[in-house]
């Protein structure tokens, strides 16, 4: 992080104000809360979609059995993000099973 000069050389920086990270407001504990409840929401997500699968499966002459194995290969690489606690990723993936209907 680039921190350009005070104009007024007599001025100090105080570290309070400069706290971009929210550090110091005790806001630490709330990015891990939000990691935690997005770990609980993806394998929420992951078990509705092989839930969603397996009714698609079950119903024969369904046109949606061609989505099955997209909607796998999606399960298994969400799956794969929370084992590697990727939360990037996990985010994503996230994003995209919601939208699995």
């Amino acid at each position: 992080m680039r921190i350009d000069p005070l104009p007024d050389s007599n001025d100090k920086l105080n570290s309070v104000k400069v706290d971009s990270l929210n550090l110091l407001d005790g806001k630490v504990t709330v990015v891990q809360n939000n990691q935690e409840d997005l770990t609980k929401l993806l394998l929420y997500e992951i078990i509705r979609v092989k839930q969603l699968i397996q009714q698609t499966e079950s119903i024969s002459n369904n046109s949606a059995h061609i989505a099955i194995p997209i909607l796998n290969e999606l399960v298994a690489e969400a799956y794969n993000s929370l084992v590697n606690y990727d939360l990037v990723l996990m985010k994503k993936y996230y994003d995209l099973l919601q939208n699995c209907d």
